[in-house]
């Protein structure tokens, strides 16, 4: 059963922390505006830095780590500070906080977002456009692998603390860990509108409490302040010879979650996520990958864990207890995020429907998908049965998180150059600089394939092949019906209705094609013999933006014999409540009393077709996934007892 159909077939990639994006309409504006600067970024600071946050907790343990080849050596160890430090410059604050923040779409940021700018700047070349749009799909189904990756990682790595205190605690760090994974899922149902006013002050604490110990052993070994030279990074690198790689890959814990800086503008605005980077988070991250490194530098024996043991013994069990609440508060930030691209595929036909209920009167983006929910809960829980440590799964972490920034240098290319008018060299230079980089990083993670890093990417493609199967499915079953059946026009102007009841209420007719007669039209008349009075044919379409004003909503055509054209128009961002569109729409001629209406639905029920339209296994699947699909009525706020379905056999 097909309602809608989306103008622009654009998705959205959120890294981690686009779990919180407000609706904007012109009867509850709640967006950065009406908020402070001040509470715009404590908000940004809990919520956009929770991922990259818990980064050092296993970050410098993974650089040296027995298989890279590294003794935490004063030379080694400032080569490493330097290049995590320059990591965080250049790919977090130039690329991210000063570039890519400036890509926004009506404010909005993320994948979604960019591929939206990209292919509206290349939408005079078909070809283009369709490849930025796949690329951008591609990128959106890497979120997923890092749903999975990122809850089991922080979770664990603030576990291993346990290690420290007592080394027989050990065995309690995996059980620990599946504890406190299954509670943060069972919990989601309330969603986190009354626990997210606690996140920003803990997050808040986690990074003065990160700063101030790094400082602390700074204050121990000065000499390690000469790591904000560039050229120790680039030695670093050049003396690893072809182990440089293996250095990367755990090089780029470091900077995961940069994507939730540009996926989370949409709610917190750029000023307040730019001010929280600057005053507060690179500050602290700074500081404390400083302070490791003058750990070691004193105590090389420490890089059995240099985050933990930096604390003095008594202060084990609160950096314990703070590590483990900032873990949550990032695993929280990537499983609501999972929420919103769910929520988005499905608004521009990537996903069937499904189940979203909503959390938050007044925050839009806190909602809560039940099926998303417990397949992330399954994923996570293999992931750590899986893995079992942190270091197992840095190996997969890397691998999606520096695909994602390849496909948002690509897409931000096209923004540069076509959107924002700049020069092609200057264009070309930074696209390439950064590429370069990407790459390099990406290569550092790819050699972990075979260590897990094939896991994220086989999601990936399984996502890939999912989506692309609904999006083609979707497009063979209007194809299809538009074949078989009558343009609306031509109908109109036959249509004879002499010896037809007619009924006094008023029918609308969803549909995706509003050039056709609806099915549910045509049953009506065929096996009821009757006719309304006021017949609409209804067309619901998500644009590429991510809000529509209400008074831009809808667009209504009288095509006279008593039927009009009706386009409910939703942003990708928006919850379409098809009910209240309709009570607020005020146009000449088409009165509608909520009491006289009746929604005439056609439910089609898909029958595979060999040697037709897609592969017989593509058919099949997308015929399951649309048996299986949500039910329309909720997923548009239909009154149940207002609705008739009518049911037809597609093959495609």
């Amino acid at each position: 059963m097909h309602f809608f159909y989306p103008r622009s077939k654009l998705l959205v990639s959120h890294k981690s922390g686009a779990n919180v994006a407000l609706q904007r309409n012109s009867s509850n504006s709640s967006g950065p505006k009406s908020q402070t600067m001040a509470g715009l970024t404590l908000a940004a600071i809990g919520v956009v830095y929770g991922d990259i946050g818990t980064s050092p907790l296993y970050t410098f343990k993974e650089v040296f780590a027995p298989d890279g080849g590294l003794t935490p050596s004063p030379e080694h160890l400032i080569g490493a500070v330097s290049t995590i430090l320059w990591a965080l410059i250049v790919v977090v604050t130039l690329k991210y906080v000063i570039l890519i923040l400036r890509a926004d779409n009506n404010g909005e940021g993320g994948a979604l977002a960019l591929t939206a700018l990209a292919c509206e700047a290349v939408k005079t070349q078909p070809r283009l456009r369709k490849y930025l749009l796949l690329l951008g799909v591609f990128g959106a189904t890497l979120f997923y692998g890092d749903s999975l990756i990122t809850p089991a990682i922080s979770v664990i790595g603030a576990m291993e603390g346990l290690e420290v205190l007592a080394p027989e605690l050990h065995q309690f760090i995996i059980p620990l860990s599946v504890t406190v994974l299954i509670a943060l899922f069972l919990v989601q149902r309330w969603g986190t509108a009354y626990v997210g006013r606690f996140f920003g002050p803990i997050i808040v604490l986690w990074f003065v409490a990160l700063g101030v110990v790094g400082f602390v052993h700074v204050l121990h070994q000065p000499a390690i302040l000469v790591a904000f030279n560039p050229m120790y990074a680039i030695e670093f690198l050049i003396e690893r010879g072809p182990l440089v790689f293996v250095v990367v890959g755990a090089i780029v814990l470091a900077i995961t979650g940069a994507e939730a800086l540009y996926a989370d503008m949409g709610h917190f605005g750029r000023k307040p996520i730019q001010i929280a980077w600057s005053v507060l988070v690179f500050p602290g991250l700074a500081l404390n990958y400083l302070g490791q490194g003058a750990l070691l530098m004193g105590n090389p024996s420490a890089v059995e864990n240099p985050f933990y043991l930096m604390f003095p013994e008594y202060l084990l069990v609160p950096a314990l207890i703070l590590a483990t609440l900032a873990a949550i508060i990032a695993s929280q930030a990537v499983i609501s995020g999972a929420y919103s691209v769910t929520k988005q595929a499905i608004s521009m036909g990537f996903f069937p429907r499904m189940r979203i209920v909503y959390t938050s009167a007044q925050e839009f983006g806190q909602i809560y998908i039940p099926f998303v929910n417990w397949m992330l809960l399954a994923g996570v829980l293999l992931a750590v049965f899986g893995f079992q440590s942190s270091t197992a799964l840095a190996g997969a972490y890397g691998i999606a998180v520096t695909l994602t920034m390849i496909v948002t240098t690509v897409l931000t290319f096209f923004v540069v150059r076509s959107a924002w008018k700049l020069p092609l060299p200057v264009a070309v230079l930074a696209t390439t600089f950064f590429l370069v980089i990407d790459v390099f990083l990406f290569l550092g993670c790819i050699i972990k394939f075979f260590d897990g890093g094939w896991f994220p990417l086989a999601l990936g493609f399984v996502l890939f092949g999912i989506m692309s199967t609904w999006a083609k499915g979707r497009q063979l079953l209007i194809q299809s019906i538009n074949q078989d059946g009558l343009r609306l026009r031509d109908f109109l102007a036959m249509l004879q209705t002499p010896d037809m009841a007619k009924s006094s209420r008023t029918a609308i007719y969803p549909v995706a094609n509003p050039d056709m007669v609806p099915q549910a039209l045509l049953h009506n008349m065929k096996h009821n013999h009757v006719i309304h009075e006021k017949n609409v044919v209804l067309t619901v379409v998500f644009e590429n933006i991510p809000f529509v004003a209400s008074d831009k909503r809808a667009e209504v055509v009288n095509l006279g014999a008593g039927f009009w054209a009706l386009k409910l128009i939703f942003g990708f961002m928006e919850s379409p409540d098809v009910p209240h569109a309709l009570a607020q729409l005020e146009h000449e001629g088409l009165k509608l009393d909520e009491a006289e209406i009746s929604y005439f639905l056609s439910r089609e029920t898909v029958v595979p077709t060999p040697k037709k339209g897609m592969h017989i296994w593509r058919e099949h699947l997308f015929s399951a996934m649309s048996r299986n699909s949500g039910d329309v009525v909720n997923f548009f706020k239909l009154p149940d007892n207002a609705v008739v379905e009518l049911g037809t056999r597609v093959q495609i």
